[in-house]
């Protein structure tokens, strides 16, 4: 990773292909699109060296996860699901772009864990992790003229130390605001690697991107260097 962890492609503006029917795409270099905030995502795909533009998508995440949740939808599916939901917001107005949309979901105990919403809510989300196993499931998809091309999901699975309420005090303190950047209160390449003994998985996933099956998907869709 790059020594500046703040660091992202900045968003820039262009005008897609039009839309020219059932035309292949292979071949004819099309726009990328990445339908996320999230810095580590960006990250990814510009040290791959993956020409793409990020547009974050405003999504209802709360009231998807509630409605998939009462039709008792697995987390893979719900996490696709979401992902279709940010690129598909995006892909509308983007013709002939192809707009990937992720997410990530923390399972533990059979429970979901959003975001925390402040340093409190990130020092119980510790808490309830600690000592124990859980997984970061990720669902990513690409979306051409809203029509979903490829969707992809996986799971890695973390164990953290049993560390005490100092610790997690002390990461805290450290780490600041970017706890808050993230499910689990932590990321992987930076001190929360402090947290785990066990990580079982791919790396790339753990971050928040498949990174590899999405690279094949855009070489055969022409997008990046075959």
């Amino acid at each position: 990773l790059p020594a500046n962890p703040s660091r992202k492609p900045p968003p820039r503006s262009f005008a897609c292909a039009p839309a020219t029917g059932s035309t292949p795409l292979n071949n004819r270099n099309p726009e990328i699109i990445l339908a996320s905030a999230s810095k580590a995502r960006a990250r990814l795909l510009q040290n791959a060296g993956v020409d793409f533009s990020v547009e974050a998508a405003d999504v209802d995440e709360a009231a998807i996860k509630s409605a998939d949740q009462a039709a008792s939808l697995r987390a893979s599916e719900l996490a696709v699901r979401l992902a279709e939901a940010k690129a598909g917001k995006i892909s509308a107005d983007k013709p002939n772009c192809l707009v990937i949309g992720a997410d990530q979901i923390l399972q533990c105990d059979g429970q979901l864990f959003d975001k925390p919403a402040d340093r409190d809510a990130a020092v119980e989300h510790l808490r309830r992790l600690r000592g124990k196993t859980h997984a970061l499931i990720n669902g990513i998809c690409v979306l051409r003229n809203g029509e979903t091309l490829w969707n992809y999901t996986d799971e890695a699975r973390l164990t953290m130390r049993s560390i005490d309420d100092q610790f997690v005090e002390r990461y805290l303190d450290r780490v600041g605001s970017a706890a808050l950047g993230s499910v689990g209160a932590y990321q992987l390449e930076g001190p929360g690697a402090q947290l785990f003994s066990k990580v079982e998985g791919d790396f790339f996933s753990v971050l928040g991107l498949p990174l590899l099956p999405l690279l094949a998907f855009l070489r055969e869709q022409g997008a990046v260097e075959s």
